[in-house]
């Protein structure tokens, strides 16, 4: 038997730092995992949001398309007084109408003058009750349903000539001009006037997105 000197059994103490460094490592890589994660997802969801927000802005151009085509039906009396199941107002500021069919909203038995300060009501596309607007579909095929209200740029209801009326008009020339010794315009423009009306329209669509759009024609 050989004998065992101290150095023979002494063995290395194992301090376990590689150890303690790796699971240091392993914990920044997850904790950056999950923050590279999130970001992705939430970069999926902003171009999901955009995308039904573009789908719903494009849509409610079917709503101004079914405005228009509601004005050009009309005849030129029709369009005096309100038309609440068309979404359709003579005044620009007029949002409801009362039982008698006048513009009221402030509800003292006078029709609704626009052009008193401040206004009886105000007509804001965020805020009106789109309950009044007219249906142009309840579904496009892509889930937007879409109203629209069709105001008149005028004053008050009535026509454009009654006392007290103010409208945004386009008139025509009543005659035709002349240039040197070319003669244009030999037959005389007929004089019109043409009030301006704004249709404005919103689209309702997929997770609630909602868009409105405005157009003013005559």
């Amino acid at each position: 038997m050989s004998p065992r000197g101290p150095c023979a059994s002494a063995r290395p103490r194992q301090q376990g730092v590689i150890l303690v460094i790796a699971l240091i490592m392993l914990l920044a890589m997850t904790m950056a995992g999950i923050i590279l994660f999130r970001q992705v997802g939430a970069g999926v969801v902003i171009a999901r949001n955009l995308t039904f927000k573009q789908g719903s802005t494009i849509a409610a151009d079917r709503g101004i398309e079914a405005g228009r085509a509601w004005l050009v039906a009309q005849g030129a009396g029709a369009l005096e007084q309100p038309n609440l199941a068309a979404g359709y107002f003579p005044a620009w500021c007029n949002v409801s109408v009362d039982a008698g069919n006048r513009p009221d909203e402030d509800n003292n038995g006078v029709t609704d003058d626009c052009g008193t300060s401040p206004p009886p009501s105000d007509f804001n596309p965020t805020t009106y009750n789109w309950a009044n607007g007219a249906v142009a579909t309840a579904d496009d095929g892509s889930g937007n349903e879409i109203r629209y209200v069709i105001h008149r740029l005028c004053r008050i209801p009535g026509a454009i000539n009654v006392a007290g009326q103010q409208c945004v008009t386009i008139g025509s020339a009543s005659s035709g001009a002349s240039m040197g010794v070319a003669s244009y315009g030999v037959t005389s423009l007929s004089n019109t006037i043409q009030p301006y009306y704004r249709v404005s329209a919103r689209a309702v669509g997929p997770l609630n997105t909602v868009a409105y759009t405005q157009v003013i024609m005559y």
